[in-house]
């Protein structure tokens, strides 16, 4: 098989852990379990997945295994040290975080904020650690008469600005977000810097989709690079291109929702090219896991199961699937914020043996070594491919 047939579309249902980590109590995640809460909700239906072997996977003891899984499968544990989006990321392209980037759950120190005043020219308000809707209806009104920058944050590694489309212009919102990341370095390194522009009076304010994110840039190569460099194509698809801070990315799409992510992708593999289409399914993170909405979340993998089943249908000869998560995010426990958790991965593909238990594998990273491996790209990574273990003999690789 050529080369220029070889492609791998890689889907990040963003959130669904399977089972706390050995080491979540240091992280105060025991017994989180993302998948399990949300099948206990009467509107979680996803044949799709149950077929691809979901429930097949090592210490899933719910649910339904099948008797003969489409695809392969395994357990993924965390090596990094973190439970971010851009952690988990940066781990299944290769990159093994020693430690987690710096949260602020109690508010950013009076120094940075009072420095980034001076950089903006405007005053701060809230600098708490505060849920992204209610933050608007504390501090909306105050900022529409004053102009103030909300900035605000949550366990997870982010410094959020939000601010009224009325009060302040996108582009201003963006500058202000970049001025932010050029603060937010060294001993300070957010993950992310995040603009959340809303719209409407008080108390119905709402956040509009121009939100934008700043990431911290990957601090080495990730198989994003690799691809790129071998001439292949590398398409981001939703969040992929703010998550790696345009490292690596060939073309971006931008993408509202899950469901026009996964529209996206399914018009993206009519295409004919090499290399990786990259999608990240927010939906399950911002809207239903940190909004502790376990029927939202029911539904929305129940939505994604049939567009799944589509996709499928859609695959070309030489494509491979692979459907993975970045952390985990139970919406059942006390906790808002992300859960430490092992996380599922399903490959499936012409070229895939059907129903290979690949157990459990002790980093993220397994899943990029795989894919340059099956791509043909030579590169030193820190994961260990799997591809050798399911291949079906008959092709060259």
């Amino acid at each position: 098989m050529s080369n220029s047939n070889k492609r791998v579309i890689l889907i990040i249902i963003d959130s669904l852990g399977i089972g706390y980590l050995p080491d979540a109590y240091e992280y105060g995640d025991e017994g989180s379990n993302t998948l399990k809460a949300i099948t206990s909700s009467s509107y979680y239906n996803t044949p799709t997945l149950v077929n691809l072997g979901l429930f097949n996977i090592e210490n899933i003891d719910y649910g339904t295994p099948t008797d003969f899984p489409m695809g392969s499968f395994c357990r993924m544990a965390e090596k990094s040290k973190g439970k971010d989006t851009i952690i988990g990321h940066w781990e299944i392209c290769g990159i093994i975080s020693d430690k987690p980037l710096s949260t602020y759950p109690n508010g950013f120190p009076e120094y940075l904020i009072t420095q980034y005043s001076e950089l903006t020219g405007r005053d701060i308000i809230c600098n708490k650690s505060y849920s992204g809707t209610k933050v608007l209806t504390d501090y909306g009104r105050e900022h529409q008469k004053t102009g103030a920058l909300i900035v605000y944050t949550s366990d997870d590694s982010v410094f959020q600005v939000a601010a009224h489309e009325e009060v302040i212009p996108i582009d201003q919102l963006y500058e202000y977000c970049i001025i932010a990341r050029k603060l937010m370095m060294g001993n300070n390194n957010v993950g992310r810097i995040i603009a959340r522009p809303f719209v409407g009076e008080y108390p119905y304010f709402k956040r509009t989709d121009k939100r934008k994110d700043f990431s911290l840039p990957p601090p080495a190569r990730t198989i994003l690079d690799d691809i790129s460099r071998s001439g292949l194509d590398v398409v981001g698809i939703g969040k992929i291109n703010d998550i790696f801070a345009g490292r690596g990315i060939t073309r971006s799409i931008k993408a509202t929702n899950n469901i026009d992510a996964m529209n996206a992708t399914m018009e993206e593999i009519k295409n004919d090219y090499a290399g990786l289409i990259f999608t990240n399914l927010i939906d399950f993170d911002m809207t239903y896991g940190h909004r502790n909405n376990v029927d939202g979340y029911a539904k929305a993998m129940s939505t994604f199961d049939k567009q799944l089943s589509t996709l499928i249908n859609s695959l070309k000869k030489d494509d491979v699937l692979i459907i993975t998560a970045d952390h985990g995010c139970d919406p059942s426990t006390e906790s808002t914020n992300h859960s430490r958790e092992y996380t599922p991965m399903i490959i499936y593909g012409n070229n895939v043996k059907k129903g290979i238990n690949l157990n459990t594998r002790s980093s993220f990273s397994d899943i990029g070594s795989t894919i340059l491996d099956y791509l043909g790209i030579v590169s030193i990574t820190h994961g260990d491919s799997f591809w050798n273990d399911v291949k079906i003999r008959c092709i060259s690789n």
